[in-house]
């Protein structure tokens, strides 16, 4: 049917014709000879025109409401007849307001109160395509002065309301990848910490820094570096499985968000799942490239309670991470501030120790593992340092690398291995460890000879340990590199074999005499359940099928040996056979010829212990006791400090920074206690170990231990006031639990 007729009457009468406002009468204006109908008629077809050119549309209802006009423009947009639409409620052609705006600007509001309004933003209901209408409405009346109904106008602002949603997008989205952006997670994270802190609750953050990043850039492009920033971010996301927890900070940062978590051995697992999802390799225009990331973590409130704060600390973390080596996560703890002041000192005397012959060669033994005869050696670099004795090469190695110092001592480190290595008697082998920077020089076949040349070392003595990150530029010239350190006649070892995630495709090509199983395959593989077996069976089976040999790390107990030889690994490397020597040792065991070695450690593999001198503090009962830690693992400890303790007696242990371990004495001897955990502790992320869970400085207050920088108000409901030194008996686990 055709639209109805829009009524355009006034308080005293109705008419078919509209009064001659606005635009509409200053048209009316202009055309002074023109006859009032004339105008009226005119003003009718201008009004026409208007609704058919779809730029605005007219609507009026009833005095309940209903609907007694609407443009035909209209109704075809909600894809409704304008019969079917005639006599309906006007509010239902558009959606209920989100309960956050203002009520007073909601349509049924301002239709009951029957007064006029202008531009109400709405959008259509019951539409496939989201449709915005600005709206307005003049109430009128009958000739008696009662309400009548409404009339009014609509404009379509769809492309309006799209383009203010997408600027409200780029305001708090990432325009890249589509993640939050560091304004809008800045924004979340203060909201999250202030309503936290009422309600006692944890929130973690993690900061996370792409390694290697900048080669892309500058190998490939930007626009290529931009891909990549893309598939960074999928792969967040689906680790962590909730967009709206990540962000991109800028550049190559990222940073998560996790309420409600402060489980260490959780967030570790994260970490660690990051860090190997995003060191796969990626696919950019047909180029295969590879990275890294590294992540620092803090928890709130043990590691900060403002945002501030936080992030600072999961900062200095994650610059501790990538001070450990990169590819690794680190949680932030007190000392990092302390550490990161004497990485700076370490690096200045590093700079000085060449020269002060303070850097040394000791070599590890490379065993037959069937008949114990000692084949070759693998070279260590050492550092003696004058005021704090042997550094070791897990802390040094990275600073050397950022420092650009590593190939000066890697250069170093081959020569002098040449040197001595031609002292040695009978035909054992030098394995060398040559870093990825090394490698890329154009240089290193011309230093490998001349190390030969001078030391007077058969090429043939010489082993080459490579691992698989000298392929993540997956350069044209890698291979011509093999091929030139081959036509020396030097051995190539794939060292870390398996820990990279590098295309097995290279081993085509790559001329390897050698493959190194790495030791974190060893470790657990006698564990029942254990797929290390499995893994290190096929290594052994592809390394037979290519003609090369293999030797094991880390082998440290003799059921790992027995493992080990049972899967016909042709050497073996480790404590169970021999820790590294000095060369004159070296030469006093190899003096009367072949070195045999029988092996001897423990009969079945065991946690790692890490021995140390570190005071800590052991709570039992109300009783707070300085300790010494001597020596730890995952699942108990060597402390020293209390006498004559007897077996069963339960201590918590104090490790700092809320760190609290349940144990029991299993061992007594005099002034020393051996200590069973009750929970395991867990990968720091950092080579060392700490408590999956800590405790929080509420829980700290309430037992009576000063604790700072809580929030105001706190003590109200704390029984204890701060600073009180007495503590609650914790007698047995259950109690501390309960706590």
């Amino acid at each position: 049917m055709a639209a109805r007729k829009f009524s355009w009457g006034t308080n005293s009468e109705k008419s078919a014709e509209p009064p001659a406002r606005g635009l509409l009468g200053k048209l009316g204006q202009r055309q002074p000879t023109a006859s009032p109908a004339a105008t009226s008629k005119d003003a009718l077809l201008l009004l026409q025109n208007f609704e058919e050119s779809g730029r605005g549309w007219f609507w009026s209802t009833d005095a309940e409401g209903r609907i007694t006009y609407l443009s035909q423009s209209v109704c075809q947009r909600l894809g409704k007849s304008c019969d079917e639409l005639a006599g309906k409620d006007f509010v239902e052609l558009f959606l209920k307001p989100d309960s956050s705006e203002d009520r007073q600007r909601t349509l049924p509001w301002v239709l009951m109160r029957q007064s006029k309004f202008d531009d109400l933003a709405l959008q259509a209901s019951e539409t496939e395509e989201e449709i915005w209408w600005a709206v307005s409405g003049r109430p009128y009346h009958n000739a008696n002065g009662e309400f009548a109904g409404y009339r009014g106008s609509g404009t379509d602002i769809t492309e309006q309301r799209r383009a203010s949603k997408d600027n409200d997008r780029l305001a708090t989205y990432d325009a890249l990848t589509g993640l939050l952006n560091r304004h809008r997670m800045a924004k979340l994270l203060e909201s999250t910490l202030s309503a936290f802190q009422l309600q006692k609750r944890a929130c973690a953050i993690m900061l996370i820094d792409l390694d290697r990043f900048k080669q892309v850039n500058d190998t490939l492009g930007h626009p290529a570096g931009d891909a990549l920033l893309k598939q960074v971010a999928d792969r967040l996301i689906k680790v962590v499985g909730d967009k709206e927890k990540v962000s991109r900070l800028g550049g190559d940062e990222f940073q998560i968000i996790l309420q409600d978590e402060e489980d260490r051995g959780n967030l570790g697992d994260m970490a660690d799942k990051i860090i190997r999802s995003l060191s796969h390799p990626y696919s950019i225009d047909g180029s295969r490239c590879i990275i890294g990331a590294s992540v620092g973590i803090a928890v709130s409130p043990f590691d900060g309670q403002s945002s501030e704060e936080l992030v600072r600390n999961a900062d200095l973390a994650l610059y501790a991470a990538k001070g450990s080596g990169r590819g690794r996560f680190r949680f932030y703890s007190s000392d990092l501030l302390q550490a990161a002041e004497d990485r700076r000192v370490l690096e200045e005397d590093l700079r000085d120790a060449l020269a002060r012959d303070e850097i040394w060669l000791a070599y590890q033994p490379v065993v037959n593992a069937q008949t114990n005869i000692v084949t070759g050696f693998e070279a260590l670099m050492r550092w003696n340092h004058p005021e704090r004795g042997n550094i070791s090469p897990a802390l040094f190695i990275p600073i050397a690398e950022d420092a650009n110092m590593i190939g000066e001592l890697g250069e170093w480190a081959l020569r002098k291995a040449c040197e001595q290595a031609a002292t040695w008697p009978g035909k054992m082998k030098v394995a060398v460890n040559v870093s990825p920077i090394q490698f890329a020089k154009d240089t290193l076949p011309k230093v490998i000879k001349d190390a030969l040349a001078v030391s007077g070392l058969p090429p043939e003595r010489l082993e080459l340990e490579i691992t698989e990150s000298v392929f993540l530029q997956d350069s044209d010239d890698t291979d011509s590199k093999f091929q030139l350190l081959k036509d020396i006649g030097v051995r190539l070892a794939l060292d870390d074999f398996g820990t990279g995630y590098s295309s097995l495709g290279y081993l085509k090509t790559a001329p390897f005499d050698k493959i190194k199983i790495d030791q974190s395959f060893v470790r657990g593989a006698t564990e029942p359940g254990s797929r290390n077996g499995a893994i290190i069976s096929a290594i052994v089976a592809l390394a037979d099928a290519l003609g090369m040999e293999t030797t094991a790390e880390g082998i440290e107990s003799l059921d790992q040996l027995d493992l080990i030889r049972d899967l016909q690994v042709s050497h073996v490397q480790g404590y169970v056979y021999s820790q590294p020597v000095s060369n004159e040792q070296l030469l006093a065991k190899c003096e009367a010829g072949d070195w045999e070695i029988t092996p001897a450690g423990p009969a079945v593999q065991r946690g790692d212990r890490m021995t140390m001198y570190r005071k800590i503090g052991a709570i039992h009962e109300n009783h707070y006791y300085n300790i010494v830690l001597r020596n730890l693992s995952v699942t108990g400890a060597l402390i020293e400090g209390i006498v004559d303790v007897p077996l069963g007696t339960k201590f918590v242990l104090d490790f700092g920074d809320g760190q609290l371990a349940i144990s029991t004495v299993v061992r007594s001897m005099g002034s020393q206690q051996g200590l069973e955990f009750e929970e395991r502790l867990v990968n720091d992320g950092n080579g060392g170990l700490c408590t999956s869970r800590r405790v929080s400085p509420y829980m700290m207050a309430a037992a009576g231990m000063p604790i700072s920088n809580l929030p105001p108000g706190y003590y109200d409901d704390v029984e204890k006031p701060v600073g009180s030194k007495a503590l609650p008996a914790f007698s047995t686990a259950a109690d501390w639990k309960a706590a």
